[in-house]
């Protein structure tokens, strides 16, 4: 090519390509239970994410005209929790698959094997880099439960177990850096050695990512062919580095062949809305249209986490396929099928209803944790622990909002200390707490005072939180009714995993500390425009 057909090239694609989003202009969501976000736009259209906030990893099931979807859950028990859909798109909360903390739980995968649902998974003790780490199963013959006690099957050098079976009828284990492994019969054993099976596919070494981490295999068979899709390029780190490849085999033993679309989805700009796009399983609606369900974070919201996006899939005529929905930043068409409403979870509680709302999980609770817990007449009972948000295992929800509220009233007794938190971590939080006669700070992970002392007396105090785009204010009431502004404001775009590791996310969250007991009463969130 000549330099003035280059010149000519690049002007032709410069004029072609898409325009960057404005920085200012956002999505226009419609609005559900208390005025969170939801995707379906009533019109047969949908807008990502489908699960907005911390829904990482998404592993979904279709089980006849049903879609079940579980989800890595890290630190937060009960864990795995479970959704069911029939459209892919309006999900309702089942449940959750675990509460025996086995360490943080990552990337699972959900399946059906001769009538019996297993969720295989990997977990790990002492945060992202901990070396005390394996790999589990459990398993329930209803979705809903009970589930079993997990099963713990060993391989503590991978991570992200995809369940198969092959054309051999056996079942198998496929697991991050390209290598598998059979399974006994009854799928909670292995049965011989780690394989190594696939190199993976190299993107070319100028692109920035954060590391290679060939991790998340999922076995999908189709027209004679197994498509393995694995994430490559790092889940965090710049905003271009995760994506999406496929390579397949006719054999489930290999050899695999990369696809010639590969990546199949990456964020090729932080100008994109969605960045750190990948992870994906494969899934057919009900109408015989195929997607993809993985998960990415919304641009300049790290602290948000990865949230769960939905992406239209075409096959091509050579039996490869390809995405579809672009950036994922307009609205798509929905695929077919029943519309499950109310979409999502309300996240208030009045605490009267005498046990713990399915929004609700402890921060790495303790065998014992939920000893902690009592439900009477002053609502939820939460008996102290440690000495500060650090150690004493907050309860949290999952937020999903760019912007919002929340509210609690709080009875603290004397030796107790209580409040309300945005926690990411043992490491990073934000927040107020009070003995009941006086207040300490939360800021940065870090207490002022640094010591708060035991209250003689204790007392009853409501606070409320604000986060609007990582602009926290707090605001306290000794009435419920008069409210008074706390005197620092605070800003925490920088509380997420590029600061401090975990794949974690900022959640509104309670903490009880100390020697006594703190009773909360009608926690309130409400979602901002």
């Amino acid at each position: 090519m000549s330099k003035t057909s280059r010149w000519l090239w690049l002007l032709l694609s410069i004029a072609l390509a898409p325009p960057a989003p404005a920085q200012d202009a956002l999505p226009q969501w419609q609005r559900g239970i208390e005025h969170q976000r939801q995707p379906d736009l009533g019109d047969g259209t949908f807008l990502n994410p489908v699960l907005a906030g911390d829904h990482p990893d998404p592993s979904v099931l279709r089980d006849g005209e049903d879609f079940y979807l579980t989800l890595s859950s890290f630190t937060a028990y009960p864990g795995l929790p479970l959704w069911h859909s029939r459209d892919l798109v309006n999900w309702q909360p089942v449940g959750n698959a675990i509460s025996t903390n086995v360490g943080s739980v990552w990337a699972p995968d959900l399946v059906k094997h001769d009538g019996r649902y297993y969720i295989y998974f990997p977990a790990r003790h002492g945060g992202t880099e901990g070396s005390e780490r394996s790999n589990y199963v459990v398993w329930a013959d209803d979705i809903r439960g009970p589930w079993s006690d997990p099963v713990d099957i060993g391989l503590p050098g991978h991570i992200d177990p995809g369940h198969a079976v092959g054309e051999d009828g056996r079942r198998y284990l496929f697991l991050s850096g390209g290598d598998y492994v059979q399974l006994a019969d009854d799928g909670l054993s292995t049965v011989g050695e780690v394989k190594h099976v696939y190199d993976g596919w190299r993107y070319p070494e100028d692109w920035v990512v954060e590391a290679y981490a060939q991790e998340g295999p999922k076995i999908t068979r189709r027209d004679g062919w197994y498509y393995m899709v694995t994430a490559v390029g790092g889940t965090a780190g710049p905003p271009t580095g995760h994506m999406v490849i496929v390579a397949r085999s006719r054999s489930i033993h290999g050899p695999w062949e990369n696809s010639p679309h590969n990546p199949v989805v990456r964020t090729r700009s932080r100008d994109e809305y969605w960045w750190s796009r990948g992870h994906a399983t494969l899934v057919e609606d009900v109408a015989g249209q195929w997607w993809m369900i993985y998960h990415g974070y919304e641009r300049d919201f790290w602290t948000l986490g990865r949230q769960a996006l939905l992406d239209p899939v075409e096959w091509t005529d050579d039996g490869w396929f390809v995405a579809r929905g672009g950036d994922l930043g307009q609205p798509i068409r929905k695929p077919a099928g029943e519309a499950l409403q109310p979409h999502g979870i309300a996240l208030s509680d009045s605490f009267a209803g005498g046990r713990l709302g399915k929004q609700w999980a402890f921060y790495d609770p303790a065998p014992d944790e939920y000893a902690r817990i009592a439900f009477g007449e002053r609502g939820l009972g939460l008996r102290g622990k440690g000495d500060s948000p650090r150690d004493s295992s907050p309860l949290g929800v999952i937020a999903g909002d760019l912007a919002y509220e929340f509210e609690v009233e709080m009875d603290i007794e004397p030796g107790a200390q209580g409040g309300a938190l945005l926690f990411y971590s043992d490491r990073l939080y934000a927040g107020l707490g009070s003995n009941g006669e006086q207040f300490v700070m939360h800021r940065y992970g870090l207490e002022r005072p640094a010591r708060l002392a035991p209250g003689a007396t204790g007392g009853r105090l409501w606070i409320r939180v604000r986060n609007d785009r990582h602009i926290v204010t707090i605001h306290t009431s000794r009435d419920g009714s008069s409210w008074t502004k706390y005197p620092v404001q605070m800003e925490i775009s920088g509380y997420h995993h590029n600061v401090a590791g975990g794949f974690l996310a900022v959640k509104p969250s309670l903490y009880a500390a100390g020697s006594g007991t703190v009773h909360f009463r009608n926690f309130r969130y409400r979602a901002l425009d």
